[in-house]
């Protein structure tokens, strides 16, 4: 694939429904293609498949949409890293605000440097997957770290991530109870930050 072109698996406007920065209004680019196969994924599509588009298509796109806020999410955009690299740099000079959703299983100084936030969805034990705490560890405080807590493994396993640069956000999902994960928290005295996937409540995208 030219680096001008991208597998794109959709582009849509939503608001923000993680971490640090949710409820903010953004423009999402899925990109297509993904290294991991997380056993509760809720974007399977994203997998395979996708469209070739120029990027100065998506470019047009997201500056029809008059927000200055984008978030390059997948899939896993690093699988691109070639496109990936011209798109971050021709979003940074248009957009406020460009946010980069990971996986953290592949690590680029210069993406990761350029965008305002790497959000690094770190993959616990219940997704039967695993990402590269080596990633993790070369974030910054402008960056976060968000991780799904499903089982109680989940959360022991989350615990290693309290001397991380970047801040920490727990996402307790069913079948996990939100109150045992609050308890745990403050028992434990960690400073992590506690969210919903607020998009999944509203049921949006």
């Amino acid at each position: 694939m030219k680096k001008n072109r991208m597998r794109v698996s959709e582009v849509f406007t939503s608001i923000q429904g993680e971490g640090r920065y949710i409820g903010l209004p953004q423009v999402f680019i899925r990109l297509a293609g993904c290294n991991l196969r997380c056993s509760w994924c809720d974007t399977r599509y994203a997998w395979e498949g996708g469209r070739e588009y120029p990027m100065q298509k998506i470019i047009d796109y997201i500056e029809k949409t008059g927000l200055k806020s984008v978030c390059i999410t997948g899939g896993e955009p690093m699988l691109q890293i070639k496109g990936l690299r011209i798109l971050v740099e021709r979003l940074k000079s248009r957009m406020n605000f460009v946010l980069l959703e990971t996986n953290g299983t592949k690590y680029d100084e210069a993406v990761f440097s350029k965008v305002d936030c790497v959000s690094c969805d770190i993959k616990p034990p219940s997704s039967e997957e695993k990402s590269d705490l080596e990633v993790a560890e070369k974030l910054k405080d402008k960056d976060q770290i968000k991780i799904v807590i499903s089982t109680e493994d989940d959360y022991y396993f989350a615990k290693q991530f309290t001397c991380f640069e970047a801040e920490v956000f727990l996402q307790p999902t069913h079948p996990m109870k939100a109150g045992w994960v609050v308890d745990q928290v403050i028992e434990d005295k960690l400073d992590f930050r506690i969210l919903p996937q607020l998009h999944k409540l509203l049921k949006l995208r």
